[in-house]
């Protein structure tokens, strides 16, 4: 076994079979983390804010009131769940899989197969490119997983340049944005045009509920552009009260690398159902008498009073399994097809299928992509089931209704989409041996009819 390197921490990490990479003080031979383990050193206890760290016990007080876990005040454009829909509706006891009876398994099945009836069940494969990515994609130094990501970044700034969303004039939101790169890649597709250095036309806003370490974001300090992040819940993000988004109201897209579960849907909520700039508590504005129609009501979909409007998304899907009924935009959908939340729970369970690696049908296939964090494998990784259906399906069978299920739930925020005046696609914007989750929601205005 090699030694430790030197000014690093001697504790030896049995799970991940090396060394603590922490630096150490100065005569010390272990970190603050591993400390416990020299002579006299005072004991150390889980952080009673966040157990995932630890603190000497003499320090605590000292500890708690810096602690980058302890509650802070809320920043104005933080609103608790106002993007998570409805509350309302039955509270159910999760049931998986493994527990379901055969008959049980069938009945879902069966009802799985009358949804889709009509559905548009067949993903077109639209695997696109954009040329400022093209020195980094040819760069034999990145490996094949920074390769990986960088073909899917390629690939939604092509659909993004496709769909005429890949502009300046406009404000990226990048939702779950982990460390910035497909903003960067935005924003590097930009500013190689024309006017290099004139920027002041673009905003870029990243979204990302957890602190993540190695951003991108202090290579954009300099260059003029307006690049900021938020570091907030989807869930609690109020676009209306976010400052920069007032400033000069540009219209906004919405983006997203594999936006996980139900992130997408409070995405989807976040960006098209921003409450109005009037207070809840104040009364409907009174109609113009004269013939002129009232600027706000011809507003396009997805504006408000305080906001531009929005002129796209285009968002990688990811982990339908990790989807809730709660805050799912498509709740209508499933209603209109005899369906609700304990079909849309065991769905949600069936969708990881499509992607569990379940018999010889995944061998050889590229693990499932998700963004560029240390975490992602954890984050992104499926439901575990027992294979209780092992005689009941095959594998392929199963892959096959993992897809299906997919495609409903998906299906859903489709109609969602267009009851707000857009028009939804889904397409396979790079090819599974890249990622398995490789279909891409892309969303623009609807023609007028």
């Amino acid at each position: 076994m090699a030694a430790a390197l030197s000014g690093r921490c001697g504790f030896f990490v049995e799970k991940k079979k090396r060394f603590c990479k922490m630096t150490v003080a100065i005569g010390k031979v272990f970190c603050g983390e591993h400390a416990i383990m020299e002579e006299g050193s005072s004991r150390r206890i889980p952080c009673p804010l966040d157990p995932k760290h630890t603190v000497s016990e003499d320090k605590l007080d000292k500890h708690l009131k810096k602690c980058n876990s302890r509650e802070k005040a809320k920043p104005v454009y933080y609103v608790e769940n106002i993007n998570s829909g409805s509350t309302d509706g039955e509270t159910l006891q999760q049931v998986s899989l493994s527990e379901r009876s055969r008959a049980e398994l069938q009945s879902l099945l069966d009802k799985l197969k009358s949804a889709v009836t009509g559905l548009q069940c067949d993903v077109e494969d639209s695997v696109l490119s954009h040329p400022v990515l093209q020195e980094e994609l040819d760069n034999p130094k990145n490996g094949d997983s920074a390769h990986k990501h960088l073909k899917q970044q390629s690939s939604l700034l092509g659909h993004l340049e496709a769909l005429g969303l890949l502009g300046r004039g406009r404000c990226f939101v990048e939702f779950g944005a982990g460390r910035g790169k497909l903003s960067h890649w935005i924003h590097e597709a930009l500013k190689t045009r024309d006017q290099p250095q004139a920027c002041d036309d673009l905003q870029l806003l990243l979204v990302e509920r957890s602190s993540t370490r190695f951003k991108v974001d202090g290579k954009h300090q300099d260059t003029g552009v307006q690049f900021e992040r938020l570091q907030v819940d989807i869930q609690h993000l109020d676009l209306s009260k976010v400052q920069l988004l007032r400033q000069k109201r540009l219209p906004l897209v919405g983006v997203g690398k594999h936006l996980c579960g139900a992130a997408t849907d409070l995405a989807l909520r976040c960006l098209l159902e921003t409450p109005r700039g009037r207070g809840e508590a104040e009364p409907p504005r009174k109609r113009l008498k004269t013939s002129e129609p009232d600027p706000a009501d011809a507003a396009p979909p997805g504006s408000d009073p305080g906001l531009a409007p929005v002129l796209g998304l285009a968002v990688a899907l990811c982990c339908h399994h990790r989807c809730e009924w709660r805050h799912y935009v498509g709740q209508q959908f499933f209603l209109q097809r005899g369906l609700g939340a304990a079909e849309f729970s065991a769905f949600c369970r069936m969708s990881s299928w499509a992607t569990c690696g379940l018999g010889a049908t995944n061998q050889g296939r590229a693990p499932r992509g998700g963004d560029d964090n240390e975490d992602e494998e954890e984050e992104h990784a499926p439901a575990e089931e027992t294979d209780a259906v092992s005689g009941f399906l095959s594998a392929g069978e199963r892959e096959r209704v993992g897809r299906l299920c997919k495609r409903l739930i998906d299906g859903g925020r489709l109609h969602f989409l267009q009851t707000r005046g857009f028009h939804g696609k889904l397409a396979r914007y790079v090819n599974s041996q890249v990622t398995l989750e490789n279909v891409v929601l892309t969303a623009v205005p609807s023609a007028p009819s």
